[in-house]
């Protein structure tokens, strides 16, 4: 398996909680499968984590975060569940917006009736655990921290 591993993925998640302990969640439809993820994405040659994801939730959710406390990063390895030749290296925020309210979210999972193959969610921190679609292993070992973290 190793051979074929050529290049790292950098990913940065965030984790926002909204005034209810919610969860904020991107439903996507990627490759034809359904997943459940934190919000963020890849980081960039010559950016930092922190802007990384200060940059993506902007692009995605249209706010404006700071970054809180680091949560997670992956610390075995990690072959990416999308492309065959690299290995996933996950960082994980807890973050926060004044702005978390001017998300454009759905309640219903996987609506993509507005054209779009991402939609957000919230969902209830102690009900994160239930979610059939967190598929990813990293952020199933984040689940478990948050379901451990007092907020």
């Amino acid at each position: 398996m190793l051979r074929n591993i050529i290049r790292f993925n950098v990913r940065i998640y965030g984790i926002l909680l909204n005034d209810q302990q919610h969860v904020l969640v991107s439903d996507e439809l990627i490759r034809g499968e359904k997943y459940t993820k934190f919000p963020g994405g890849g980081l960039e040659f010559g950016e930092g984590t922190k802007d990384c994801l200060i940059r993506e939730f902007q692009e995605e959710a249209g706010i404006t975060i700071s970054i809180r406390e680091h949560l997670f990063t992956t610390d075995t390895f990690i072959p990416s569940t999308f492309d065959n030749d690299s290995q996933v290296l996950c960082i994980y925020y807890l973050v926060e917006s004044q702005d978390w309210q001017d998300i454009e979210t759905n309640t219903l999972a996987f609506d993509f009736s507005h054209g779009r193959n991402e939609n957000f969610r919230w969902v209830a921190l102690e009900q994160l655990k239930n979610e059939s679609t967190i598929l990813l292993p990293t952020d199933k070992s984040v689940v478990q921290i948050l379901e451990r973290k007092k907020f």
